[in-house]
């Protein structure tokens, strides 16, 4: 975390492809909740469906777009000092293109977005599902690119360890909040068990567009012959292998721990090479999401 913040202190300046895929985002975002979601009265998570709830029950010239800028902003700019200048910047500008373009069709466009979806009608699962991977993938694209969509997740950040839970706690306990003021309001639960349903699909497609669908699988092999299976998972798997010194904890024996990633193809056959040469060897395998090197060179 100190190595990052000091790289965006010595580059504070936006990035114009970062800019350009925030817009995207922006778009993408504006498109799924305006023309599956908000016709047929499903909210979002966040700030957005906040903004979802609040709007009808409103004067008329409060409408989403600027209810999104107006209790959206404020958090981001609470989030500065944690956060830190370009992100706010990049987070601000994704919402302003969110809002922009969530005016634009709901008010400019030759689009009907009043009555139901022009595109899923009033079916509410279609509208569910696909409002919320279409929402997920502008989520994700803007996280993936330095900003984000809702303030929630800032003030997450900030206030999750102070009361003792996680960001993702955080946000669910909101989110759960919101739902059941949604039920309240609607005096029904149908349209906010719906939204749960769009909540989570857009959850898993946001984990899909910022972590990547084929995840790499990480193994720490636990071994008496480090040399030996170092040379074989390079020779077989023409990839770079990571040796560290260890101590068994019980036995006191030398031991070392072997580093090495493979995708989930390559887990079984990278099984076999181990226990050829060592029967014993202990591996753990874990779930990788992003892989980052500048060096193209074996470990």
């Amino acid at each position: 975390p100190k190595r990052s913040a000091e790289l965006m202190k010595q580059n504070p300046t936006p990035c114009i492809t970062n800019l350009f895929m925030l817009t995207i985002a922006g778009i993408v975002n504006a498109f799924g909740i305006t023309l599956f979601m908000t016709p047929v009265k499903l909210y979002d998570s966040g700030i957005s469906g906040t903004s979802m709830l609040l709007e009808p029950v409103s004067p008329s010239y409060l409408s989403l777009s600027l209810f999104l800028l107006i209790l959206n902003i404020p958090l981001f700019l609470i989030g500065l000092k944690k956060q830190g200048k370009k992100f706010t910047f990049y987070a601000i500008y994704t919402v302003f293109i969110y809002s922009l373009f969530a005016w634009l069709i709901t008010d400019v466009f030759p689009i009907d977005v009043s009555i139901a979806s022009p595109l899923a009608g009033t079916d509410l699962l279609l509208c569910a599902l696909f409002g919320g991977m279409i929402s997920g993938i502008g989520s994700g694209l803007a996280i993936r690119f330095g900003g984000a969509m809702d303030g929630i997740e800032v003030m997450s950040v900030i206030f999750s360890k102070r009361i003792g839970i996680t960001v993702g706690t955080f946000v669910m306990i909101y989110n759960v909040i919101l739902y059941m003021l949604c039920g309240i309001v609607l005096n029904s639960w149908v349209l906010p068990l719906y939204s749960v349903i769009a909540y989570s699909a857009a959850l898993k497609t946001i984990d899909f567009v910022v972590e990547g669908i084929d995840r790499a699988k990480c193994a720490m092999i636990v071994t008496e012959y480090p040399t030996e299976i170092c040379e074989a998972l390079s020779d077989t798997f023409g990839s770079g292998v990571t040796r560290v010194d260890a101590t068994g904890g019980y036995s006191k024996r030398n031991k070392s721990i072997v580093y090495f990633v493979v995708n989930r193809y390559q887990v079984h056959r990278m099984k076999e090479r181990v226990h050829e040469i060592d029967s014993k060897a202990y591996i753990i395998m874990s779930e990788v999401a992003d892989i980052f090197s500048n060096n193209m060179d074996k470990a």
